[in-house]
């Protein structure tokens, strides 16, 4: 009983899931209140089974330790991503969906996480510290990531798209698999820290892993039937409005990122800034090495070629915070004056996607 009350959020998140496909075609009838009302409540449940999904992580995570503790947090939200995409990916045509959110999620992890988090660090603790070589392993894998899904494609005409699929695919594999090998064994060191791992809280719960994993997949799963809900609706609620046509890719990013927000901000708040940049990095890397090669298989797949290639101004804004990131993380500490940089640039981006040109 203990266990089935610790998640009411999933179980409110099914009965949700049960309302849902009651009205959801009430709803895009009459559309209004009805449809914005409930596409509100399935989001908030959406993002309900996230925050559980990231607590069985964490506890896994705890558990095993740095590296391996970020690691999972990243996987599993980087899980919640993909399933949501995938699923929308469904729904009305959208080829620049995939492209969107990865480029969300990387200004959120990097300007928005780690920008907030400098603040915070910075103002209560002055200039909290994080191994450099983690910071330096991420960005140069992280720089050359992005060029191959998202800058290069730019320049590959249609006739040879899914040759350079398949390659960035097996390319991004491959990469992905020896930054997991070289991160949890050679250069584990890395990505610890001595004052995060003696800050590290003790595990206090007896439950075995195997619960955890399976309430994890069991919630991963649900976040899928509900995004089926939740891309019925929006495509309703957006079809014929002038709202940005980036939102879902939005919603689909802060959905995933949302548990990781407050894990890295409490660890920045507690002077743990080594796991705020593995998270903050580690989901951006993530992002780009596990979300692009899945949809890029699924291109493949079906023979429709999906837009990877940025538009200036995204290509504007994520060079200006690689540039930033790479000035900013370059001497194992940060501050807050960092920070209000990373969060400029952040606000500058919310500023685009409300224009509707992010």
């Amino acid at each position: 009983m203990k266990t089935v009350k610790s998640e009411s959020l999933i179980l409110i998140a099914i009965a949700m899931l049960g309302v849902g496909l009651a009205l959801e075609h009430a709803a895009v009838q009459h559309g209004g209140a009805l449809l914005w009302g409930l596409l509100g409540l399935v989001l908030v449940a959406i993002i309900g089974v996230a925050f559980r999904i990231a607590h069985h992580a964490e506890v896994l995570a705890l558990r095993l330790g740095e590296p391996y503790g970020t690691l999972i947090l990243t996987i599993a939200a980087v899980s919640v991503e993909v399933v949501i995409l995938v699923v929308l990916l469904q729904g009305a045509p959208n080829p620049t969906l995939a492209r969107d959110t990865v480029f969300a999620a990387v200004m959120i992890d990097i300007n928005g996480i780690l920008g907030a988090a400098a603040i915070i660090g910075g103002l209560k603790h002055g200039n909290p510290k994080y191994n450099l070589d983690s910071a330096n392993s991420f960005i140069a894998m992280l720089l050359v990531a992005l060029g191959i899904g998202m800058f290069i494609p730019d320049f590959v005409p249609d006739t040879h798209w899914q040759i350079y699929s398949a390659v960035s695919v097996g390319v991004m594999a491959v990469m992905y698999l020896a930054f997991l090998r070289l991160q949890t064994v050679e250069h584990r060191q890395f990505f610890e820290h001595a004052a995060d791992l003696d800050a590290e809280a003790h595990d206090i719960a007896h439950s075995p892993n195997v619960l955890h994993v399976g309430v994890m997949l069991a919630a991963i799963v649900l976040v899928g039937l509900l995004s089926e809900v939740l891309s019925v609706l929006l495509d309703a609620g957006l079809a014929g409005t002038s709202l940005p046509k980036t939102i879902p890719a939005v919603l689909v990013a802060l959905i995933s990122a949302s548990p990781e927000i407050l894990t890295a901000l409490k660890a920045a708040h507690n002077d743990r800034m080594q796991t705020t940049v593995n998270i903050a990095l580690g989901a951006s890397l993530a992002t780009v090495l596990l979300t692009l090669p899945v949809i890029e298989g699924i291109a493949l797949f079906t023979g429709d070629r999906i837009v990877m290639a940025l538009t200036p101004i995204q290509a504007g804004m994520l060079l200006l915070t690689l540039l930033t990131v790479m000035n900013n993380l370059h001497d194992g500490e940060t501050n807050a004056i960092e920070g209000i940089s990373h969060f400029a640039l952040f606000a500058t981006f919310v500023a685009l996607v409300m224009m509707g040109l992010a």
